[in-house]
């Protein structure tokens, strides 16, 4: 995908005012209107330029925009990083929709689904102010025992000179036992004031987790990668195993391969019912580092006459 260089677009400096966006952009789309405009790729650059200012003109967006792209190294092809935007506290009025539909795939892989629905909603004299938004990471054993995080969120304002600054906004947060991954905590009151004697918006933090060294999850299940040995996954045994809970035993039985499956119920994610623990077998085998561990190796070789690839029609 093309990195899309909305101030190059726009032909502003990176520090431009939002003033100086704003004259940019109707001083190139008065060129560039498609009715009006000579040039040959009028209509193909009127419609980038609706694109840059839809970016540009927005504090929020700009904000994202600009952390987004002080990472990015020209001529290399460009993949938003996973949650780039974590971390980023939003307004409802900065949810894009079904509004990236007519802008390019830049555009709508950074703000056509990381943006929440949301909307100012009905002018009134005491209208109840917009809900925030913002996507927050948790480890993986705050949602099995609940917890109490202090989280972070980065807000972008306009300053006095018209420039996007971003500034903290620091909460303690009750991490609810069992929340997975996708789901929010609802912090009343959080978001925008309202109008008049309107009540506050909320703000709303959809979790996600944090790589975690061990699990990989699947909304409320557990998968581990458990290394075995060659004679344990052969006789089989009983080993420890690591869970959110606590270790517990597991019995490999006899013959076991490598990317056998074994569960271990109710050990996954908190919930009702819970998550469970898949266990996925692999075979690790213990280096040859020595002249006598060779030798053992040698000695499998000879007395075991086994062939590893013959489903394949392979001979040995």
């Amino acid at each position: 995908m093309e990195f899309k260089d909305y101030y190059k677009i726009m032909e502003v400096a990176r520090d431009a005012t939002q003033d100086e966006i704003k004259r940019s952009y109707r001083k190139l789309a008065r060129k560039y209107h498609p009715d009006v405009s000579k040039e040959a790729d009028a209509e193909a650059r009127f419609k980038e330029l609706g694109e840059a200012y839809e970016v540009l003109k927005d504090a929020e967006k700009r904000a994202a925009y600009d952390q987004l792209g002080a990472s990015y190294k020209g001529g290399q092809e460009f993949r938003p990083p996973p949650d780039w935007n974590t971390g980023f506290e939003f307004s409802g009025r900065s949810s894009t929709g079904d509004d990236a539909a007519g802008y390019s795939d830049f555009f709508a892989s950074l703000f056509g689904k990381n943006f929440q629905g949301g909307g100012a909603g009905h002018a009134s004299p005491h209208a109840k102010g917009e809900d925030h938004h913002a996507r927050v990471l948790i480890d993986l054993e705050d949602t099995f025992q609940g917890a109490t995080r202090t989280i972070t969120l980065r807000v972008p304002v306009m300053d006095a000179q018209g420039h996007v600054v971003i500034k903290d906004r620091i909460l303690n947060v009750a991490i609810p036992k069992g929340i997975r991954a996708g789901q929010h905590i609802r912090l009343s009151g959080q978001g925008s004031p309202g109008a008049g004697e309107g009540k506050a918006g909320d703000l709303y933090l959809e979790i996600e987790f944090r790589p975690h060294p061990l699990y990989r999850v699947d909304g409320r299940d557990l998968y581990l990668e458990l290394p075995v040995s060659p004679w344990e996954a052969a006789l089989g045994a009983t080993v420890k195993v690591p869970t959110l809970g606590g270790i517990v035993e597991l019995k490999i039985p006899e013959g076991s391969v490598s990317g056998r499956k074994m569960r271990l119920k109710g050990r996954g994610i908190t919930g009702n019912p819970p998550g469970d623990c898949y266990v996925i077998l692999s075979i690790a085998l213990p280096p040859a580092d020595t002249e006598a561990k060779k030798d053992l190796y040698r000695k499998m070789e000879q007395e075991l006459d086994f062939n590893p690839r013959t489903k394949l029609g392979v001979p040995k």
